[in-house]
């Protein structure tokens, strides 16, 4: 009995400090501007989507289709649709924020507009389906007055994972090409690579 007491007596000193560590620990979360990276992994993160984005608009609208179009179409801006940008990669990647990233990118710049599709369109022709029946005359809106788009865009984002010990490097491509739908020609078609290199550390 008296041993068994010493027993417990000694598991009770050797936990305590655990307990006690443990008690102590604490999240600390901090606010950050949206703007900053915070790179906790190797990982496609919003930085990449945004800054990619950004470096692809910008090579596509220096192309000759915009110039071409501007010239055949005097003050009438180039109407896109985003048909698909697939997630080819080995891992999870929102490409919806990334097809925001290049509308959001296109939009500032002033020299084109999107044009909705599939779901959100069938969702606004609903829309004026109602209108037509419960909207007054002088405020409903028209069915048959949407606007065609003049150029489709499509792409895809996929990777390549080269890991030896612990050291891992990550390669991304995205490649995107523009159509014009009139004349089914690709007048354009970007390519960005992102190479990340993640080293992991070993404690003694």
């Amino acid at each position: 009995m008296k041993n068994h007491r010493i027993k417990m007596l000694v598991t009770t000193s050797l936990l305590l400090p655990v307990f006690l560590l443990s008690g102590c620990a604490s999240t600390k979360v901090s606010r950050v501007d949206a703007n900053t990276e915070v790179a906790l992994t190797d990982r496609w993160n919003d930085e990449d989507s945004r800054l990619v984005a950004e470096e692809m608009v910008a090579d596509m609208l220096s192309y000759p289709w915009l110039k071409r179009f501007k010239k055949e179409h005097p003050g009438k801006e180039p109407t896109i649709t985003i048909q698909r940008i697939k997630n080819k990669s080995h891992e999870h990647i929102s490409t919806s924020t990334f097809v925001n990233d290049i509308k959001r990118a296109v939009m500032r710049s002033g020299v084109a507009e999107f044009i909705v599709s599939g779901e959100e369109r069938e969702r606004l022709r609903a829309e004026l389906k109602q209108q037509d029946t419960y909207a007054s005359e002088n405020s409903r809106m028209e069915m048959g007055e949407e606007s065609g788009a003049n150029f489709a865009l499509s792409g895809s984002i996929d990777s390549i994972v080269d890991q030896l010990g612990g050291k891992r490097v990550t390669f991304y491509q995205v490649d995107i090409k523009l159509i014009n739908l009139q004349t089914t020609r690709e007048v354009w078609n970007g390519q960005k690579k992102i190479k990340k290199v993640m080293e992991r550390g070993f404690r003694l």
